[in-house]
């Protein structure tokens, strides 16, 4: 009994290796292909990722931004200069408190957001295209139950 107890130990031991191994690599992937996007659109990652907040919401605040970026409202004030330079991206007041300046895309910046949106949906096509229909349900499915485990766990830890 203890010797399959100890297996059992062994097996789970290993499937924690992997799992971080497999992580790793995943996060790795991720890096690069943030870099890749980086590049080819001429934005620094930062940029990028702030340009791609607006996706879903057509005015966000300094405040708004650094939240959903987790980073510092000071950072957030950075980025959001190195996108006004180029003219991606435009400051307003806010109609209901003069005191806040609202951020909105630009047609330019509201452009090239759409484009590597595009860009991205197109390189997510192409990694299912990799796997047949039965092992993309499967993915899919256990990776909702990864992102649910992460949360609980989340939630637990921080």
């Amino acid at each position: 009994m203890n010797d399959k107890a100890n297996r059992s130990d062994d097996y789970f031991a290993y499937q924690v290796r992997r799992f971080q191994t497999l992580m790793e690599e995943v996060v790795q992937c991720c890096e690069t292909r943030a870099a890749h996007l980086s590049k080819k659109f001429r934005l620094p990652d930062a940029e990028l990722r702030c340009l791609m907040l607006f996706r879903d919401d057509k005015y966000l605040t300094v405040k708004g931004i650094a939240l959903k970026m987790d980073v510092a409202k000071s950072r957030v004030t950075k980025i959001i200069a190195g996108l006004l330079e180029k003219g991606l991206v435009a400051r307003i007041d806010d109609p209901a408190d003069g005191r806040i300046k609202l951020i909105s895309l630009t047609p330019k910046g509201r452009a090239m957001c759409d484009e590597i949106a595009a860009f991205i949906a197109t390189l997510h096509e192409m990694i299912l295209q990799e796997l047949d229909p039965e092992d993309r349900k499967q993915v899919l499915m256990v990776l909702e139950r990864l992102r649910a485990s992460m949360e609980a766990v989340k939630q637990r830890m921080f």
